[in-house]
């Protein structure tokens, strides 16, 4: 017995948290899985033990309630009451609305692993342009040192930041790896991944490009 037992009646989502920390690393760890699995799907699944033995590749219950516990504990996951559809429509239609919350003045875009921007929300063109770009420069740099960064430093955030004289955050980089592909969200001022549009926007681009296999 493990002392788990499941809610019914609930529909599995991930939280924001959930959201950011299954696109934040090309790693690819249990939680991991198991959260990039929930983002592929159409529908959120209902909360019962055969579509947590399909999410997470386990067929022995104790693993799966016990992965799930793990998530849930870490406030990665929650149980919704109502099923919820991803969000539907092309992209350069929904991402500006779903960009423009998660930033505290609304200036943001999306950029893809190139340097070009797919949507932006705030940003000029030309600035829109030149951010993406710098965000494919900044992830090179990032690539080629991270032995330094992560080895040496214990620097395991893939984010870089251009700071103000007092530390504070003027311009962060964030990439998001989503399948073969690594996107970057550039925010000027505070983020605010703590939305539940941040969810909408993995989930939109996790059934695009993962469960497409694009």
């Amino acid at each position: 017995m493990t002392g788990y037992s499941l809610t019914e009646g609930l529909y599995l989502y991930p939280t924001p948290a959930g959201a950011y920390y299954a696109v934040s690393s090309e790693e690819s760890d249990k939680p991991r899985q198991f959260l990039r699995k929930l983002l592929q799907h159409p529908t959120t699944p209902a909360l019962n033990l055969e579509n947590l033995q399909q999410l997470m590749g386990h067929d022995e219950e104790q693993k799966c309630l016990e992965l799930l516990h793990h998530c849930q504990k870490l406030r990665w996951v929650q149980g919704l009451k109502s099923e919820l559809e991803y969000p539907r429509g092309a992209l350069e239609d929904i991402l500006p609305d779903y960009l423009s919350k998660i930033s505290e003045n609304g200036k943001v875009l999306l950029a893809d692993m190139q340097g070009f921007y797919l949507s932006t929300h705030g940003f000029p063109h030309e600035v829109a342009e030149e951010l993406s770009a710098l965000s494919a420069e900044i992830a090179t740099v990032h690539e080629r040192r991270s032995g330094l960064l992560v080895s040496n430093m214990g620097l395991n955030s893939h984010a870089w930041a251009i700071v103000d004289v007092f530390g504070n955050n003027q311009v962060g980089f964030w990439p998001l790896f989503i399948a073969d592909n690594r996107f970057v969200i550039a925010i000027y001022g505070i983020p605010h991944f703590n939305q539940s549009e941040f969810v909408s926007l993995i989930w939109a681009l996790s059934i695009r490009y993962a469960a497409s296999g694009s």
